[in-house]
């Protein structure tokens, strides 16, 4: 475990986090979350949601399909593991490959311009939420306000133009709002 200058500049991409302690020796799960579980390892140094600390995993071991139990350089014993736990790990995203055509990092997304089929404009992306049920576009409207929340699918998100700078979004008609004197 490294410290490093404070990386608020740079644009980190979420990868995994760590879990609970495994054993005596200062190893801890880890849940990775990239396409390739096991990818997680090779990517070199990891940093936490600040960046200013990086882990530098020397060994990994699968336990299950997204899980790991990894030995971190610097990490020794079940203590220091300890408090590790629910430590997010992020990349910086020039660190990360290009995706393929047609695909991109949910992180891309935030700062897109979010319009209507018709090129109204709803807002800007400002973050992806998820709360258990699914990927949620957070966005800010142009004229200030409360954010606006829109399931990420492709039926209310049917395209994504990362090259262009937005993304067209089909608002359901209950997030649309209800007609006056309807609800409860």
């Amino acid at each position: 475990m490294n410290r490093r200058p404070s990386a608020k500049n740079q644009r980190l991409v979420l990868l995994g986090r760590f879990g609970a302690p495994h054993g005596v020796r200062g190893e801890i799960r880890l849940q990775s979350f990239t396409a390739d579980p096991g990818a997680i390892a090779g990517y070199g140094p990891l940093l936490d949601e600040s960046g200013t600390r990086s882990f530098n995993l020397v060994g990994a071991r699968p336990q299950g399909k997204d899980m790991f139990v990894v030995r971190i350089e610097g990490v020794g014993d079940r203590d220091a593991a300890q408090k590790l736990t629910g430590v997010a790990l992020f990349l910086p995203r020039e660190k990360l490959p290009e995706p393929d055509e047609n695909e991109f990092y949910l992180a891309d997304l935030v700062g897109l311009r979010a319009e209507t089929e018709e090129g109204a404009p709803l807002g800007q992306v400002i973050a992806l939420r998820n709360f258990g049920a699914g990927d949620i576009l957070e966005v800010r409207p142009p004229t200030g306000g409360e954010s606006v929340y829109y399931p990420f699918t492709k039926a209310v998100v049917p395209i994504v133009d990362i090259a262009g700078g937005r993304l067209v979004v089909a608002p359901p008609e209950e997030i649309e709002g209800e007609a006056p004197g309807e609800g409860a």
